[in-house]
């Protein structure tokens, strides 16, 4: 990495197939031996997995992976060639029958963009790059670059959206709600240093971070397999039936950052409300910037729930929304995009302000 620092804030790329076939394990054959060439040309490796009835979840040495039988979501960190995985993946999707009918690729303004390399130093050319990879059936296309009208004071807060569909209408049926938080609360973010000396492996330290800062009560029905780097950083995925939830952590003070993404529905009430899901996620890390962004697909953009998120954020954690963005996808669904900052700076336990 650049020696400005590591950088933390991720690319996403969520592939979605359709099949001919009766096979329900579909993207879940592929080998682990085919993910890990993958993986390679991407510059990231496994350090951890699990997997249920649903779908399998790998940590990443940059972030993480979800395949499902007919989607896979890739996100990873640092300086990695994510783009580099869609024609690999289309690849080992069609030996098993399997057909792309949509992408998506997001990420945020990097903190340290100039350490990045092509084509990531700028989104025009990520655009080209995936749209080279993509097949022509995918013909419902969109780029989107969200800006906030107040975004001189915090260039960071862009959100960038590509879109690619067979279809006209969306049809994924989860809500995917991604988070990014800078400037993390100092004190918080202590618990995501390994102690030297503790004589702990990878797994055993990262089950005493979940436990510590609170991550564990985000989803207490989610199964949890978390990670923790030497010497400080954390990434874990949560498995809770079909859905999936993952955070990631980079706490060194001057450019520290984490990031929360889960998947649900808006109408299942045993999953959790968005809006506390989003609090007591955000509350782990007590961020002095706060990003939301919220992609409806097969379920219809709510207004009230948006509404709902700020309103429960500024109750709970004196969060204020500066700027809210809505942008329509074809064949993609609704893109909602939120920032938020403090009203009043956080007191820290030690009575100094943060």
């Amino acid at each position: 990495m650049a020696v400005s620092g590591f950088e933390g804030f991720e690319k996403r790329l969520e592939l979605r197939f359709s099949t001919t076939n009766n096979n329900p394990m579909g993207l879940r054959l592929i080998d682990f031996e085919s993910l890990d060439q993958v993986l390679n040309e991407v510059q990231c490796t496994v350090v951890s997995a699990v997997a249920n009835h649903s779908f399998d979840a790998y940590v990443l040495s940059e972030s993480s992976l979800f395949v499902y039988p007919t989607k896979i979501i890739i996100k990873t960190c640092g300086t990695t060639q994510l783009l580099k995985s869609i024609r690999p993946f289309i690849h080992l999707a069609r030996t098993l029958s399997l057909t792309l009918r949509a992408c998506r690729y997001s990420r945020g303004s990097f903190i340290f963009p100039k350490a990045q390399p092509f084509p990531y130093t700028s989104f025009k050319d990520e655009v080209v790059i995936v749209e080279e990879s993509l097949p022509n059936s995918l013909r419902y296309r969109k780029a989107s670059v969200m800006t906030p009208s107040n975004n001189n004071n915090n260039p960071s807060r862009a959100w960038h959206v590509f879109t690619a569909s067979a279809d006209v209408e969306p049809d994924e049926p989860l809500v995917v709600v991604e988070v990014c938080m800078t400037e993390l609360d100092r004190v918080n973010a202590r618990s995501f240093f390994r102690r030297k000396g503790d004589g702990k492996n990878s797994d055993s330290a990262g089950k005493e971070m979940t436990r510590l800062s609170g991550i564990d009560m985000i989803n207490a029905n989610a199964f949890i397999c978390d990670f923790a780097f030497d010497p400080c950083g954390y990434s874990m995925n949560g498995v809770d039936g079909d859905r999936y939830s993952t955070i990631h952590v980079t706490p060194e003070d001057g450019f520290s950052y984490a990031s929360f993404e889960c998947g649900l529905s808006l109408y299942d009430d045993g999953h959790g409300d968005i809006s506390e899901v989003l609090t007591r996620a955000i509350d782990v890390f007590r961020p002095g910037c706060v990003s939301v962004a919220t992609t409806y697909g097969g379920e219809d953009y709510s207004h009230e729930v948006t509404k709902r998120v700020e309103r429960m954020l500024a109750k709970k954690l004196g969060l204020t929304c500066r700027s809210r963005l809505v942008d329509e996808f074809p064949g993609s669904g609704t893109v909602v995009f939120q920032s938020f900052t403090p009203r009043r700076q956080y007191s820290s336990p030690e009575g100094g302000e943060q």
